[in-house]
C-alpha cells in the first residue's frame, strides 16, 4: 500500500499537463515534502499505471532525463515527451524555461 506522501506525489503527476515537464524537487514540493525529490523518484519507478501516471515527464532540475532503464529502454522517455511537443536543447535536456511547469 502507498503511503501519503506516495499517494500526493502521484496526484500532482498526474497535473502536469501535455507538453510540459517538472522535476523531481518540484514534485517533491508540491506534494508537500520539499526535501522528497529521493521519495519521487521510487515513486514514479514504482507507479502502480503504467501509462496512466505520466512519470515521463518527471526530469532532473536541469532537465535531463532519466537513465535508459526506467522507461523500457534507451531513449523511450524522449520520445514521449518529443511527442507532446516538449523541447529539447543541443545537448539533450528538455529546455525547461520553455517546457517546465509551474515556472
Amino acid at each position: 500500500m502507498a503511503s501519503e506522501f506516495t499517494k500526493r506525489i502521484y496526484e500532482v503527476v498526474r497535473q502536469i499537463p501535455r507538453g510540459c515537464v517538472a522535476s523531481y524537487g518540484q514534485v517533491a514540493f508540491l506534494a508537500g515534502n520539499p526535501r522528497g525529490a529521493r521519495g519521487v523518484g521510487f515513486a514514479m519507478h514504482r507507479s502502480p499505471e503504467p501509462g496512466g501516471i505520466p512519470c515521463h515527464r518527471v526530469v532532473f532540475k536541469d532537465g535531463g532525463l532519466c537513465g535508459g532503464l526506467a522507461f523500457g529502454g534507451e531513449g523511450i522517455q524522449r520520445a514521449l515527451l518529443e511527442e507532446e511537443g516538449v523541447v529539447f536543447l543541443p545537448d539533450g535536456r528538455v529546455d525547461m524555461a520553455r517546457c517546465g511547469w509551474l515556472k
